[in-house]
């Protein structure tokens, strides 16, 4: 018989020993939950009634346990209704082992770094020896880093990485405020590149697993093992793709500015302009409007060839007076 794996630690008591009853304030204290959400686990089915002992209910470790289990399915993102189902099935003695070990491997690091600790001096250290009190508010924000509960001095950084790619361009020249907007977009893409990336394994791979609500112990486990052999998929195309981007985009960005600039070639495509419609009524008034685009362009290359005239004259007339002078 498959043996039912805890959702989360429960003190039972052992053989011999005296039943654990608590009233409905008891229980609220030892499970962290309200009396008003234990009253509404029970509106909803997720919490059997208690036993009623003359006027008063009397709960028990069951109790605590269920408590317990629903609190820890909530954190891993359940919602009530999915936790129900899950409890009715765990009832039913069809088990949640497979379903937790999925949860499990969804819940798990996608990444094998390790956060680490920064202090406040070191964090400013790191970032030019200038305190930013507005980058800083920006980078918890953002996430980068977490303050630490009761330490105002120390901030946890999930992602030590990204912290020193940070330090390295301000180091650079790019300003702070920069360096924030940029991981906002690049933020947006990535998580719509993870969306698709989801989307399509999903569509593919996973939908013959988790078609049912909940599925079975088998194909739980299955998408489990799934999920653990194609986690490395996302971050290998990505890192392929970037590498390819990078390598093409930067290519074709140093050959633009250190290629010498070339002579612009003259075009010979006709050009337009725009020209007062007075103008225009005066032109076709005068040689009807099928000749007046070949009149405008004569008046104009004589007007070119006049000026040029006119230049090359006084140009010599110039030169003239500077050989009497000489």
């Amino acid at each position: 018989m498959e043996e039912r794996p805890a959702v989360a630690e429960v003190s039972v008591p052992a053989p011999g020993e005296p039943r654990v009853e608590y009233r409905i304030e008891d229980l609220a204290h030892h499970s962290g939950a309200t009396v008003r959400t234990i009253r509404a686990y029970q509106d909803r089915g997720l919490l059997p009634r208690p036993e009623r002992r003359g006027r008063s209910n009397v709960y028990g470790d069951a109790h605590l346990a269920r408590l317990r289990q629903i609190a820890d399915l909530l954190d891993r993102g359940y919602t009530l209704a999915s936790i129900k189902e899950l409890l009715e099935a765990w009832d039913a003695g069809r088990g949640l082992g497979g379903v937790l070990g999925l949860v499990a491997e969804v819940d798990g690091p996608w990444t094998d770094e390790k956060a680490d600790r920064i202090t406040r001096a070191q964090l400013d250290a790191a970032f030019g020896g200038n305190p930013d009190e507005a980058a800083v508010a920006d980078a918890v924000a953002l996430g980068v880093l977490e303050p630490l509960p009761g330490r105002d001095d120390e901030f946890l950084v999930p992602s030590p990485q990204e912290l020193a790619v940070a330090a390295e361009l301000h180091a650079a020249g790019v300003p702070l405020s920069a360096i924030s907007a940029h991981l906002r977009e690049l933020r947006g893409q990535v998580e719509h590149i993870a969306a698709r990336f989801l989307e399509f394994t999903n569509e593919h791979v996973f939908a013959r697993y988790l078609g049912s609500s909940p599925p079975s112990e088998a194909d739980a486990a299955e998408a489990a093992s799934l999920v653990r052999r194609l986690r490395p998929l996302a971050q290998q195309s990505v890192d392929a793709e970037l590498a390819r981007a990078m390598r093409t985009f930067a290519t074709r960005y140093l050959r633009r500015h250190l290629a010498p600039e070339e002579p612009t070639q003259p075009s010979e495509e006709p050009q337009h302009i725009a020209l007062p419609a007075h103008t225009m009524r005066a032109v076709q008034s005068l040689v009807g409007v099928e000749n007046t685009a070949a009149f405008i362009a004569a008046a104009a290359e004589r007007e070119v060839q006049s000026r040029t005239l006119d230049t090359l004259a006084a140009s010599h007339i110039r030169e003239g007076h500077v050989t009497q002078k000489g």
